[in-house]
């Protein structure tokens, strides 16, 4: 009965480790491995904002960098600076992804960047906001003579009742 157990937790384990370790990719291709890290920052941005490109020059880029993408005009990041800002197309599609494309030492890579969705430049007119209009409604429509007598039986019942169970309750208790 242990063995079996044993067998359930090592399968249980081992299945666990298979799901949490990170899948290879087999691209046709893959144009992403560089001896430099870079990123656009932030990865989704509107139309017509300001992104910054940022290049880590720890590996293998030491010269002049070129970042292109299809939603900006080409940016040069010069030998020893590792960041320049780009101005996003006002033109660009609101949910598109545009590739961003870095260059350096004859390796290149490219990233991803959201365009977010536009908000509309003037607000929509918002109605005028006025009090509750409050009238006699439901509450006091109506009244109902038989509706009335009923209420005034089951309070006064109600009222009886109590004080004869009162009245019963302490005559039982001077006995």
């Amino acid at each position: 009965m242990r063995a079996i157990r044993v067998a359930s937790a090592a399968l249980l384990g081992v299945t666990a480790l298979t799901f949490t370790a990170p899948a290879a990719f087999a691209g046709d291709g893959d144009h992403n491995i560089t001896p430099f890290a870079f990123s656009v920052q932030p990865s989704t941005i509107a139309a017509g904002g300001q992104v910054s490109l940022l290049l880590k020059r720890d590996g293998g880029c030491r010269g002049t960098a070129t970042v292109t993408s299809g939603v900006f005009d080409t940016v040069t990041i010069p030998p020893g600076q590792s960041s320049a800002t780009a101005m996003v197309d006002w033109d660009a599609r609101p949910g598109a992804v545009y590739d961003v494309t870095f260059s350096c030492g004859g390796a290149s890579g490219s990233t991803g960047l959201t365009i977010a969705g536009r908000r509309p430049v003037t607000p929509t007119p918002v109605p005028l906001q006025r009090g509750v209009r409050a009238g006699v409604g439901g509450s006091v429509g109506g009244f109902d003579p038989k509706e009335i007598a009923m209420g005034a039986a089951l309070i006064a019942g109600s009222v009886g009742a109590a004080w004869y169970l009162s009245r019963r309750r302490g005559a039982s208790d001077e006995s």
